[in-house]
Parts: structure tokens; C-alpha cells; sequence
């Protein structure tokens, strides 16, 4: 075992200097790719992190410490029941409307607190894929065909995808619905109110915070995004409310820590992200200085982020490289990716569910990239493909995955995503 653990170490230091010493430094493409991915990493940071991860990672703390394990256990476990568990994970991942990265927090947090296979993976999958505006947005620009299929191959796919897992793994599943029985069916002895009060405040100032521009400047979408912030910080002092009622810290504390960020937001309201920062800051400060569910809470918020920024940092660098940006080319070429998904035929339609399923798309960016290939050649097919894969997977997400329930399990549920959205492609191609 010694030997095979100095092999490996062995093994990724050669790999390692073989790339350094055959590295393309100088040729265009390479240097482009590397700046792409590097671009890709800033983006990311400025547009991601604080407002999509921080509250994620926030979120997923509460589920930890605030929610019982016999409370996801009663709801998603091994022995619930299926139709409630799997009708549950679907819905409460459409209501969040996060990117296949901001999911990823929340679905390790249930993961750990006892979910079953099956219905932590509806949910992981049902996040990001069933956006409402996204499929709203889907529908206007693309066309009400598309966009009705997009919403009906996502909310099956979540179902399916979720019960197939849970079959391939029955027996896992099965002993871990034997172990569960032995849980006492205990709850943590707050009021059921008061968790939901403080997990909803956190969802409404993650949702609201990252509300995207609808397609027309007309509508609720539209009113709302007008209003983003105002609703964000209402949610916000819900959450300073809740830190008060439901936490119990000092009224004195929890309003100090508002102050500036009142006067931020009143005084540079063009640039709300300053009072965001400073709000997280107050949050961590307080919840750091408080002891008991507090900190503990501040604790597993952490956990989680150590656990999931590395491997998300380097599944956006990567991805960057082989296939840049939005506005830009990696050591892919765009003009191979157009050509590959054209027409209806499996070919087009497998490479569309596979490119969608390794590149990154941000919350709603999907749909312009989409239209972008469709004025290329992309069949309808294909379009849909990429549409039913690529927002719910990409390649920091899959690094993710595969560190909360292992390579077997991430290999299966990409492989079935990908299978699927290959097959509803072509049907939709047909049809």
C-alpha cells in the first residue's frame, strides 16, 4: 500500500513536469487560452462568489446545524415517501434559481444530514435546470416550443434521474434505510417557524441578489429586477431580525453591525456590492464572536467552503483553457463546436450534451449563447440538448460532486444526464 501511495505521489510530479516541459508557451492559441481561463477565474470571482456562494455557503449551514438530521431524514431519507421526497426536491430546488456551482453547498449539506441518493440528486439537478426566468427567458427568445420542452425535459429529468440513481444503488440505499431506523425521531426543540424564518431570509437574499435582467423591460421579471436590491436588503433585515428572535443576540450588536451598511447603501447606492461585502463581513463577525449554534453555524458555513472553492477554482480554470469564455475562444475552436452541432443527427446531439455538460454557463447566460449557435447552423435538437445539460452541469461541478459521494456515483449521474438530453434532443429533432 506504502509502495502504491509513493507510485502516485510519483506518477503526478512526473505528469506534472512533463506539461511544464511541453507547455505551448508562445503559440497563439495556448496564450489566448490561458488568458481566457484566467479571464474566466476573475469573472467568476467578481460575479459568483460573493453574491452566489457566500449566501450558498451561509444556507448550507443552517441545514447543518439548525436542521435536524431526523427532519431530512423524515423528508428526503431512505424510508420516506418517494412521491412526497422526490416532488419536494424538484420544487425546492426551482424555487432557489442558482447556477450548477451555487447548488452545490446545499446539496452536500443534505447529503451529510442523511438524504437519500435519489432525492439529493433530483434536487442537485432541479436547481439550477428548472429556472423559472430561465425558461421564461428561454421562451421569448428562442421560442415558446423550446422553452416548453426545456421546462418539461428538466422537471423529468430531475424525477428520473433521481429514481434511476436510487435503483443502480439500491442496495446502499436499502442499508442505509436499515440504519436510519435506528435515528430517534428527535427534533433540535426550536420552533419549526423560527428555522424556516432564518432559512428563507438567507434564500430571499441569495434569490434576490442574484436576479438576472429579463429579456424585455416589461412584466414582474422586469419590476422585480428594477427593485432587486430594495428586496434584497428587506431580506437582509429579516435576517438581522432573525439573528435576534431566533438566535438570540443582542439587539445592541446585531444593530451596530447594520449601521454601516446602512450608510453604505444609502450613500453609494450605484454600487450596492459594497454594502453586500460589508454586510457578510458584519455577519461573520457576529456569528464568530457569539458561542453555541452561532458559531457553530459560522464553523459549518466554512466547512463548506473549504471543501468546495478549491475544487471550483480549478474546475473554472480548466474549463477556461479548453473552452474559454462567453466572448472569447480556448484551445477549442468555436467554429468546431458550431460545426459539431449542427442538424439533428445523434452526433450533433451527443456533442451538444456533452459541451453543455463540461462548459460553465452563469444563470441565464445559456440562452445567449444558445441563440448565438442557433444563427450558426445549431439544430433545434441539439439546442435543446445543450439547454437540458449544460445549466445543471459543468466542470466545477463535477469536481465538487465527485467529493461528496464519490467518482462511481458523479461518472453515473453525468453519464445519465448526458444520455438523456442526448435522447430528448433527437426526439425533439424529429418532432
Amino acid at each position: 500500500m506504502e509502495l502504491k501511495k509513493e507510485l502516485r505521489t510519483f506518477l503526478w510530479i512526473t505528469g506534472f513536469f512533463v506539461a511544464a516541459w511541453f507547455m505551448p508557451i508562445g503559440h497563439p492559441r495556448f496564450d489566448n487560452a490561458v488568458l481566457e481561463a484566467f479571464e474566466l477565474l476573475r469573472w467568476y470571482a467578481q460575479e459568483h462568489v460573493l453574491l452566489c456562494l457566500v449566501p450558498a455557503f451561509f444556507i448550507a449551514g443552517v441545514i447543518a446545524v439548525f436542521v435536524s438530521q431526523a427532519s431530512v431524514i423524515k423528508y428526503f431519507g431512505a424510508n420516506a415517501v418517494k412521491w412526497k421526497s422526490y416532488l419536494i426536491a424538484s420544487v425546492s430546488g426551482s424555487i432557489l434559481a442558482v447556477c450548477s456551482c451555487t447548488i452545490l453547498p446545499l446539496f452536500a449539506s443534505i447529503h451529510k444530514r442523511g438524504a437519500g441518493l435519489g432525492p439529493a440528486v433530483a434536487f442537485l439537478y432541479s436547481g439550477p435546470a428548472i429556472n423559472i426566468l430561465a425558461i421564461i427567458l428561454t421562451a421569448r427568445i428562442l421560442g415558446f416550443e423550446l422553452g416548453l420542452a426545456r421546462v418539461i425535459g428538466a422537471v423529468v429529468f430531475s424525477i428520473v434521474i433521481g429514481l434511476i440513481m436510487a435503483v443502480i444503488y439500491r442496495r446502499e440505499e436499502r442499508d442505509k434505510a436499515v440504519a436510519q431506523l435506528n435515528i430517534p425521531d428527535q427534533e433540535n426543540g426550536r420552533p419549526l417557524w423560527q428555522t424556516a424564518l432564518h432559512f428563507f431570509s438567507l434564500v430571499g437574499v441569495l434569490v434576490f441578489a442574484n436576479w438576472g435582467q429579463p429579456g424585455d423591460d416589461a412584466g414582474l421579471f422586469s419590476l422585480i429586477y428594477q427593485w432587486k436590491w430594495w428586496l434584497t436588503g428587506a431580506f437582509s433585515l429579516l435576517t438581522a431580525w432573525s439573528l435576534v428572535r431566533v438566535l438570540g443576540m443582542r439587539p445592541m450588536h446585531v444593530a451596530l453591525g447594520m449601521i454601516p451598511v446602512i450608510i453604505l447603501a444609502v450613500v453609494f447606492p450605484e454600487h450596492p456590492l459594497l454594502a453586500f461585502v460589508v454586510g457578510t463581513a458584519g455577519l461573520t463577525i457576529l456569528t464568530a464572536r457569539k458561542e453555541g449554534e452561532p458559531r457553530e453555524w459560522l464553523i459549518s458555513s466554512w466547512d463548506f467552503a473549504k471543501q468546495i472553492l478549491p475544487l471550483l477554482a480549478a474546475g473554472v480554470l480548466i474549463a477556461g483553457v479548453l473552452l474559454g469564455t462567453a466572448d472569447g475562444e480556448g484551445l477549442i475552436p468555436n467554429e468546431w463546436v458550431a460545426m459539431l452541432v449542427g442538424g439533428n443527427s445523434l452526433g450533433a446531439n451527443l456533442f451538444a450534451s456533452v459541451f453543455g455538460a463540461f462548459m460553465y454557463f452563469a444563470t441565464l447566460t445559456e440562452v445567449p449563447i444558445v441563440q448565438g449557435l442557433l444563427a450558426s447552423g445549431m439544430g433545434k435538437g441539439p439546442a435543446l440538448a445543450l439547454l437540458l445539460a449544460g445549466p445543471a452541469l459543468s466542470l466545477p461541478n463535477m469536481l465538487v460532486i465527485r467529493s461528496v459521494m464519490g467518482t462511481q456515483k458523479t461518472l453515473v449521474f453525468v453519464a445519465l444526464v448526458v444520455v438523456m438530453a442526448t435522447i430528448s434532443g433527437m426526439l425533439y429533432g424529429i418532432m
